[in-house]
């Protein structure tokens, strides 16, 4: 029989829920013999609560995560750079945070309530203040990194803390504590991952589902252990900390009253004055500016989208080249939900039927809606021959047949990649699925940006996929008369028609004479531009590749 040692004796005062003394240098803070009786009564229920706030904060914290990577998508356009940059640096701030928290375990209600008071109005409060940054100061990055690295600071507290907690109410094995904790944790995530995009952001928008989820964040996080551990600190400690609790949810209530005065008077910063429409839809944030009587600006994601003095060249030199080359009874419009390259197609007497394929119905909405962009766009989107769907067009190509449909021309009305920061509109990819839609003798037409940066790329992408391509340009940007300063012409705007065989470049006569567009200039600037092609061209995009 091997006799062990008894141990040090146990120390007044610091017995757990089993009676079972403290390892030597554990220095938890003795608990009131009263409250270990509580525990010991239902250590069940105990143990259960601190567990239960565990995963509501878990999910809180992935839904701060998730508001800071929409909100930098939506303001700066680069998803996969701002997803990176938060989700890394807030990764190594939940580390240091949980080295810090070492030094508040002696302590664990008081501490724990206090991160996640501070939590919930940093976490709160993000998506205003970022927005604020970017509207005013400009700074937006360096903001989203700092407040990025306070969030996951004290997010990556909370498991240290929580786990002394558990310990506390009920002493046993680390390794099934830690295993009862972090599924809490984990499985919280999980749910503040998928409530995020099918919950909050419909129903409350980024600024204010962040206040809310702040709330929650407060309330489940330190009430509850305020209410379960509120003999840990001393009684004056314990009002200041519930008067704490109580002040962040009236500064979360606060800013919920006057978030849309701040959203107001930071657009109107940005954006002027004349706001006629904004929103948050559930791609991105939609702005229309300008009187009823124009000139009007639509602004995607901060980026202007239609300068609405200049918005007929672009949308002119999409269409009427590729309409001249052939057949267009069926035409496919991939984006464009806007109507005003609509409005160009339907000019054509030969159009039997276009097919619109735009992501974000809001768009579409407000094209149909807005009496000014209503009526800039003609109202094409309400004519009989034009039917609308809802899809992101990389998707809606992929799941679409061959066999059951073709089209004459393909438009594809989307940004191109150096104003949208993806790829995948303009990927070998995208280029081939639209492809497999046409018809004999059908026409691809596709927005290259500046004849400066990335024509090149794109055309590598539709030759990859086996069309012959022209590069062709219009002078004049698609923005000049929005810009301050006089327009000195200098700007173009680049564009590839493609097709099987070499497409002819030319204007139809079935169609009014675009204003920014003729045969000759077409011409001209095809060969200038031919002209310029490089020797070695440089390798299409892919979704795979290198950006």
């Amino acid at each position: 029989m091997i006799n062990h040692p008894a141990g040090p004796p146990a120390q007044p005062g610091l017995d757990l829920d089993d009676g079972t003394p403290p390892r030597p240098g554990r220095s938890l803070t003795p608990l009131p013999a009263r409250r270990r009786s509580r525990l010991r009564a239902r250590p069940r229920l105990a143990r259960l609560a601190v567990l239960l706030a565990a995963f509501v904060c878990a999910a809180c914290g992935l839904v701060y995560e998730l508001e800071l990577v929409a909100l930098g998508s939506y303001l700066l356009g680069d998803s996969v750079t701002q997803t990176s940059v938060v989700l890394s640096v807030m990764v190594f701030a939940m580390g240091l945070g949980s080295l810090l928290a070492k030094r508040l375990t002696s302590r664990p209600a008081t501490a724990f309530a206090l991160v996640e008071c501070a939590l919930a109005l940093t976490g709160g409060l993000s998506v205003l203040a970022l927005y604020s940054c970017w509207a005013w100061i400009g700074r937006y990055q360096a903001a989203m990194v700092g407040l990025t690295c306070l969030i996951g600071i004290l997010i990556g507290a909370e498991i240290p803390l929580l786990m002394t907690l558990v310990q506390r109410i009920r002493r046993e094995d680390a390794g099934r504590a830690a295993a009862d904790l972090f599924a809490a944790d984990y499985v919280g995530a999980l749910i503040g991952g998928l409530a995020f995009p099918f919950l909050i952001l419909p129903a409350f928008g980024p600024g204010t589902g962040a206040l809310v989820t702040g709330a929650v964040n407060a309330v489940a996080g330190a009430a509850v252990v305020l209410w379960l551990f509120r003999e840990e600190p001393a009684p004056r400690v314990r009002r200041l900390l519930w008067g704490c609790c109580g002040l962040v949810l009236a500064l979360l209530a606060a800013a919920a009253g006057w978030s849309d005065a701040v959203e107001r008077a930071a657009r109107s910063a940005l954006y002027g004055a004349q706001i006629r429409f904004a929103t948050h839809s559930r791609l991105q944030e939609i702005v229309l500016t300008g009187p009823a009587e124009g000139p009007l600006r639509l602004y995607l994601d901060g980026r202007l989208a239609v300068c609405g003095p200049d918005e007929y060249r672009g949308s002119e030199a999409l269409v009427h080249p590729a309409m001249a080359a052939g057949p267009d009874a069926r035409v496919l419009l991939l984006g464009g939900g806007d109507g005003l390259a609509l409005r160009e197609v339907l000019r054509h007497r030969g159009v039997r039927s276009v097919l619109v394929v735009d992501a974000d119905a809001a768009l579409t909405r407000l094209a149909r809606t807005d009496p000014g962009l209503a009526a800039l766009a003609d109202r094409s989107l309400d004519d009989p021959r034009v039917r609308t769907a809802e899809a992101d067009p990389l998707e809606w190509l992929r799941s679409v047949r061959p066999t059951d449909r073709s089209f004459d021309v393909v438009l594809a009305d989307l940004p191109a990649p150096a104003e949208a920061g993806t790829v995948k509109f303009h990927s070998q990819e995208f280029y081939g699925l639209a492809t497999r839609l046409l018809a004999p003798g059908g026409r691809l037409a596709v927005r290259a940006g500046d004849e400066h940066k990335g024509l090149w790329q794109v055309e590598s992408g539709l030759r990859a996929v086996g069309l012959r391509t022209v590069p062709y340009a219009v002078r004049g940007g698609a923005a000049a008369s929005c810009r301050p300063g006089p327009d000195d012409g200098g700007d173009s705007q680049a564009f590839l028609l493609a097709a099987a065989a070499q497409p002819p470049l030319g204007l139809a006569q079935d169609a009014p004479p675009p204003r920014a567009l003729t045969a000759d200039d077409l011409r001209a600037a095809a060969s200038r531009l031919t002209a310029l092609r490089p020797a070695r061209p440089p390798a299409a995009l892919t979704l795979l590749g290198p950006r």
